[in-house]
């Protein structure tokens, strides 16, 4: 589990919480009108933009990313090493069998197995490469999209609580509710963005770039294995993946 992306997102919430209640108590910041029009329009709005498939995949690569934890890629690596090295002794039909965690590695080393052409084999790991960082970037699209209509949302609350006010300027009793919309609707829309929106759509981009990285890292090891590259000057070449705090010893 992403324990970054909890921790930020509830701390932030609970600051917010926090600061309303030192400021009156958080009940007076409860306005139902305010919800249904930053809340509901914004999320209907943004089903519009999009197929309903996109928007269902979308919740989805986002519980992913926030419950599942990437691959550590020297682990990659030292793995990668190891079926190199099996290879080189046994040939590639050693490594049918292996204990493979990473599914996509795995994939990959059952088209080697079956004696798939190494052009072939990179295709189709080229391909799932795209589609998946695809999913990555329709799911930060939706997140943006809502951080958009959020505040817009909120504009448009501002607006009728303002019409609502300037309407029964003669009724002192309905000034209140309505300038309690025209700036709940703006504050709900600034929560909504930039308390979970843009923080999610960032994490899914980053989630991306991870995965991308261990993917062609993972490219990289299956066509070293098909070429017969020796073990050793494979991990050297690996390592160039790696930031160089997180390469380890070398030579």
């Amino acid at each position: 589990m992403d324990i970054a992306t909890l921790i930020g997102i509830i701390g932030a919430l609970i600051i917010i919480a926090v600061a309303m209640t030192l400021s009156g108590g958080i009940v007076m910041y409860i306005n139902v009108p305010s919800i249904l029009v930053v809340f509901g329009g914004a999320s209907f709005a943004v089903v519009a933009c999009f197929p309903l498939g996109h928007t269902i995949a979308s919740f989805k690569v986002f519980m992913k990313a926030l419950m599942s934890k990437p691959d550590d890629p020297n682990e990659l690596i030292e793995k990668g090493v190891e079926l190199a090295t099996i290879a080189r002794k046994e040939g590639i039909l050693g490594l049918e069998g292996q204990d493979i965690s990473n599914e996509f590695l795995k994939t990959g080393v059952g088209l080697c197995v079956d004696g798939h052409e190494p052009d072939f084999v990179q295709r189709m790991l080229s391909k799932d490469i795209s589609i998946t960082v695809d999913r990555h970037e329709w799911g930060q699209k939706f997140f943006m999209k809502i951080a958009d209509m959020g505040p817009a949302m909120g504009m448009i609350g501002t607006l009728i609580g303002l019409v609502g006010m300037l309407a029964n300027m003669d009724d002192p009793k309905a000034i209140g509710p309505a300038m309690a919309v025209a700036l709940l609707t703006t504050l709900y829309g600034a929560i909504l963005a930039n308390a979970f929106c843009i923080p999610v759509a960032d994490k899914l981009a980053f989630r991306a770039d991870e995965q991308r990285l261990n993917r062609t890292l993972i490219l990289e090891i299956i066509a070293s294995i098909q070429e017969g590259i020796n073990p050793k000057v494979m991990a050297d070449m690996l390592k160039t993946y790696l930031p160089e705090s997180k390469r380890g010893n070398e030579g």
